[in-house]
């Protein structure tokens, strides 16, 4: 077994401008904030990210570094509507598709089976064909029904955060919800997990269940340890989200004046130097 650790540089070094990139987490929820901060010291451009965004899609969208936004939603949970999310779809500076939350899923999930699309029921006799006017009905072969066809989400690279992780890429979550970030790394080509602490495997089942054990060193090609790299979002049960530090965020957010200084203490202070 290989060692898979890096650091931040190293993971963002493994991407590419034009890349589909999948991110982790959850709204304003175990997000791996670590990595999106070395996404913004990089060159990066020209993304297409997929995702139920929070503060990583907003960063991201401030940045210039996605050109192609596909999400289930893009919520800072206990403030309901990402700010610089809505700014760049409200002046159409991005292009997006927007699903169901259960069809982003299903999309991951068919990446994960090597599969070109799945059927579902979901979005038949509603909007969201209209608003994606690409997506095709099939008839099952069984009965004849029409089904909507979800189309796989590949990924050239995930990027998600745990609680805990070995050096060879077996990582788990502590809080209440996986998320789907192991579909992420299976939907993926390279998948990279960021965590509070890397331990000894043997540390890993020593105080929770192996069911806790989400992600498989086969998933992953590289691991992060990055105390506080979900910050300003939760990584339950090590910390809860920064209220304070997320309302700062969307009133700089609001503001053109004083969004140059929160992006550059964000980047280069102390929330930087607390995962660097």
């Amino acid at each position: 077994m290989a060692n898979k650790q890096m650091s931040p540089d190293e993971v963002v070094a493994q991407l590419r401008s034009g890349m589909t990139i999948g991110i982790g987490g959850w709204g304003s929820r175990r997000k791996p904030m670590a990595l999106i901060r070395a996404i913004l010291r990089s060159e990066l451009t020209d993304l297409t990210v997929v995702t139920y965004g929070g503060p990583d899609v907003g960063l991201l969208l401030a940045a210039k570094k996605v050109r192609r936004l596909i999400y289930g939603f893009v919520s800072l949970d206990s403030i309901p509507l990402e700010p610089h999310f809505r700014a760049a779809r409200q002046a159409g500076a991005v292009e997006v598709t927007e699903y169901d939350e259960g069809m982003l899923q299903w999309g991951l999930y068919a990446a994960a089976c090597r599969l070109p699309f799945l059927p579902t029921r979901v979005g038949l006799g509603s909007d969201v064909l209209t608003v994606n006017p690409d997506l095709r009905t099939v008839a099952s072969p069984y009965d004849g029904e029409e089904l909507l066809a979800v189309p796989a989400l590949h990924l050239d690279a995930a990027l998600v955060h745990l609680n805990r992780a070995d050096v060879y890429g077996n990582a788990q979550y502590l809080g209440p919800d996986p998320y789907f970030d192991d579909l992420y790394c299976k939907a993926a080509d390279r998948a990279y997990v960021s965590v509070e602490r890397i331990v000894s495997t043997a540390e890993l089942t020593e105080r929770a269940p192996v069911q806790s054990l989400l992600l498989q060193r086969w998933m992953v090609h590289g691991v992060v340890e990055a105390p506080g790299g979900a910050h300003f979002t939760s990584c339950d049960p090590d910390y809860g989200r920064d209220e304070a530090f997320q309302r700062e965020y969307v009133e700089a957010a609001g503001d053109p004046q004083r969004w140059p200084a929160f992006y550059e203490r964000y980047l280069n202070g102390e929330q930087a130097e607390a995962v660097a």
